[in-house]
């Protein structure tokens, strides 16, 4: 076993090595028109992108045809191995085929692609080796020129599988960004787990399952405690006799009242020990907005407004449960 001081050295020796690769297809991409040209080609597409590969770059393929799948261009993932044993057939007239190889040269992709031509569909090579076959035979080249994996013997793909993907990073955000993909569209396509609660999860969704507890501001204190004892939110709203709000008392204003009142307990009324203009969060907003007002003012309740009038709270254990904290 290696020394840890070692293994730090080692680790920090690839990624290292692993950005330089990144710098080096940075640098690629000005020198030929190629990459825009690919990204016009794509967004004027009638089909969708066939991303192909074998092998590690098999791998990288399947996540650059998740991320645009995600970020609105339908992909697909065909593996160059199965394409020349029946899987071929998935690729339409108007599809684009993205072919993933280090080296340009591999067997199977030798024999794809005069089949790929044969079909007359646009193809683009994701090549390091920008004079190998797949690169001669593409109509756009996307260069990812690497000298060396970073792996000791120069043998386990590592710093060319970085860089590849990089560039369907690269070409995926150039894509979403073209055609003014949102925040909403990006919901849409994301409506499971917490990134897609994150964007579509509103406050009402969550303050319309919880009761709303409020009293007049003329309330006597056993009203007020029994509401919040009730109501199980921490907190009750304080309203006037049309209906606006004036104000929240919380069970912590309660001790702290309880703890430093010299008067008669009978006598102290709503209105006596409110906090007046609390903060609030409209019943349209995104949950998670509600969720950065309790972190910036450390509370755990919110009180939820309509139109400007009280609809009810919303609590930090809302957003717990809902897997947003």
């Amino acid at each position: 076993m290696k020394a840890q001081n070692e293994l730090h050295s080692i680790a920090k020796k690839v990624l290292l090595q692993e950005a330089e690769a990144i710098q080096g297809v940075a640098d690629a991409i000005a020198l030929t028109p190629d990459f825009a040209l690919c990204v016009e080609a794509i967004l004027s597409l009638r089909g969708r992108v066939v991303v192909t590969g074998i092998g590690k770059s098999a791998h990288i393929a399947g996540k650059i045809v998740a991320t645009l799948n995600s970020t609105g261009t339908p992909a697909l993932f065909m593996h160059a191995a199965d394409a020349i044993h029946g899987d071929l057939g998935m690729i339409q007239p108007d599809d684009f085929v993205v072919a993933i190889s280090k080296s340009g040269d591999t067997p199977e992709i030798k024999v794809l692609v005069p089949l790929l031509k044969r079909k007359g569909v646009p193809l683009a090579a994701l090549v390091s080796n920008a004079d190998s076959y797949l690169a001669q035979q593409a109509t756009y080249v996307l260069h990812a020129p690497v000298t060396r994996e970073a792996c000791p013997h120069n043998l386990a793909p590592t710093t060319s599988t970085t860089a590849a993907l990089a560039l369907g990073d690269a070409l995926a955000v150039c894509l979403l960004e073209s055609r003014d993909f949102s925040r909403q569209d990006f919901a849409r396509l994301h409506p499971g787990g917490t990134l897609g609660k994150q964007l579509y999860l509103k406050v009402g969704d969550l303050s319309r399952q919880n009761q709303q507890p409020q009293v007049q501001d003329d309330a006597l204190l056993k009203d007020i405690i029994l509401e919040i004892s009730g109501k199980r939110l921490g907190a009750t709203a304080v309203l006037d006799a049309t209906g606006q709000l004036q104000g929240i008392i919380t069970d912590g204003d309660l001790r702290r009242m309880l703890s430093t009142f010299a008067g008669r307990l009978e006598d102290v009324r709503a209105r006596d020990i409110l906090t007046p203009q609390p903060m609030s969060v409209d019943i349209d907003d995104f949950a998670v907005e509600a969720l950065a007002r309790m972190q910036q003012r450390n509370i755990t309740q919110l009180i939820v407004t309509e139109q400007g009038r009280f609809s009810g709270f919303i609590h930090l254990h809302d957003l717990l449960r809902e897997g947003l904290v």
